[in-house]
């Protein structure tokens, strides 16, 4: 049996699978960097568990993660969100998505891409962590704090450190794992 982190349990097999194939993987891809966003933002106050479960009810409420699709939503498409329970059904959670996508669409002008602008904050590569317990892994870092600041200038919403510090574990720019997880090693080796 391999030994991983305790934060996705033994039982729930989704977690375990996100944990094992997904959870700090270093992302390069802007539209998985946008699905990360529209998550971490519909979690804030809830637990991870909770939006893993729903996010096939994302993609599909969601375009795709398309934020180009995303920016034309109407009045009319927000309120059906509102009626989705496939999604969190929070007004501030949905209108959110369609302010990031446009805030998002210009970051990716702005710098040909949102890879190339998100990975500044962590000079390029991913912070490689030497965790040994759960308890030390912080909510925020300087970083997450730098990230989340320049977020909110340019009009992004749920973009707080913590939201953000999860967004960057998600997308492996920090390798959060513990030093005894399996996934720890096979992450730093292809830094």
């Amino acid at each position: 049996m391999k030994k991983r982190c305790t934060w996705p349990g033994n039982e729930d097999e989704l977690m375990i699978a996100y944990h094992d194939k997904e959870w700090g993987a270093p992302v390069h891809d802007d539209r998985k960097h946008f699905e990360f966003l529209i998550l971490e933002g519909a979690q804030a106050g809830l637990s991870w568990r909770t939006i893993l479960h729903r996010r096939k009810g994302y993609k599909k409420a969601f375009s795709d993660f398309d934020p180009k699709k995303i920016v034309k939503y109407s009045k009319a498409q927000i309120k059906k969100l509102m009626g989705n329970p496939e999604i969190i059904r929070n007004r501030l959670k949905i209108e959110s998505v369609i302010t990031n996508a446009e805030a998002f669409l210009r970051v990716q002008k702005e710098f040909g891409s949102f890879d190339a602008y998100c990975w500044r904050f962590v000079g390029g590569k991913p912070i490689v962590n030497r965790r040994t317990a759960t308890g030390q892994i912080p909510a925020s870092t300087p970083e997450s704090d730098a990230f989340s600041k320049d977020l909110k200038k340019r009009g992004f919403k749920f973009v707080g450190t913590t939201i953000v510090y999860a967004h960057m574990q998600a997308t492996g720019m920090v390798n959060d794992h513990l030093t005894s997880c399996f996934r720890y090693r096979e992450l730093k080796s292809k830094v």
